[in-house]
């Protein structure tokens, strides 16, 4: 998909990647050796050859590629390459928008925007989803009939943490169990990758945007999903928690009428554009 960031600036992406994937997802020999890499145990695998040591060899090649600015980040030694992924940023570098109206982002990422229709459903690059499907909660599902959905695709060079969206009490974690595609949208022309990865999900009984549900997607290589809290009361910018090594997704749902997305990302949306967006910034307001 095409991706371009607030000022609609086209974003470059790394289209080797994307090679890689297409020969996965589209040949026979790469969809036989894709069995093997989307199972739980291989991802688990993977996780703890990048907590080794010897994994660090692999950061420096990695900040090069992707020219990351490591002055951004808290600290810049690391005991291993998982160590490296998870790293912190410094406050100041992600500003979290207080103003009690504003709905923000909850992490770094490309963001796109679905209405979810009154059969529950919304479509991802012509497959088509049903919220019951994504929960395996028809009550639950039939609560966002009519709202939106926002996905947030992470890919390995964004910042891997993730934030709360508003002050409010937190509901307990679902996790359900599945596989590990890649969350590039190549894999989604294949399979329903959202009803078949693993994901955990809670809901955040909002001040200001009502009950939003907050849904984390496990991805190709991703061993571990990681949510600090259980039921609690949590403040908005306060870390929810985060992704171990790999691309990753977060999916948020909206009730009818409760937010307002702003216009360039809806423009985008409507015409499968991505938008580059910033945890804690403003992506729209209080209906």
């Amino acid at each position: 998909m095409k991706c371009v960031n607030r000022n609609g600036i086209i974003i470059k992406q790394n289209k080797s990647q994307d090679r890689v994937l297409r020969f996965l997802y589209n040949s026979k020999i790469g969809r036989m050796i894709l069995v093997q890499l989307i199972k739980p145990k291989f991802s688990i695998m993977m996780g703890k050859v990048l907590n080794h040591p010897a994994s660090k060899i692999l950061i420096k090649p990695f900040i090069k590629k992707n020219k990351i600015n490591m002055s951004d980040y808290e600290v810049e030694k690391y005991s291993s390459y998982n160590d490296f992924f998870i790293r912190k940023i410094k406050a100041d570098i992600r500003k979290i928008d207080q103003e009690p109206e504003h709905f923000i982002a909850p992490c770094d990422g490309k963001l796109s925007v679905y209405s979810i229709d009154k059969n529950s459903c919304f479509v991802i690059k012509n497959t088509s989803y049903t919220i019951e499907s994504l929960l395996r909660n028809k009550k639950l599902a039939d609560r966002y009939e009519g709202g939106l959905l926002l996905l947030f695709r992470l890919t390995v060079d964004d910042y891997h943490r993730f934030c709360y969206i508003d002050d409010g009490i937190k509901s307990e974690n679902h996790h359900i169990r599945g596989v590990f595609h890649t969350v590039n949208p190549i894999a989604n022309e294949m399979f329903p990758i959202y009803k078949e990865n693993t994901r955990e999900f809670s809901i955040l009984k909002s001040n200001n945007f009502g009950e939003l549900l907050i849904m984390e997607v496990g991805a190709l290589l991703v061993g571990k999903i990681v949510n600090y809290h259980e039921q609690s009361k949590v403040k908005r910018g306060q870390e929810k928690g985060r992704f171990e090594f790999g691309g990753s997704t977060i999916v948020v749902c909206v009730e009818q009428g409760r937010v307002t997305i702003d216009e360039d990302i809806l423009e985008n949306s409507k015409n499968e554009i991505e938008t580059v967006v910033k945890m804690g910034e403003r992506i729209g307001k209080k209906a």
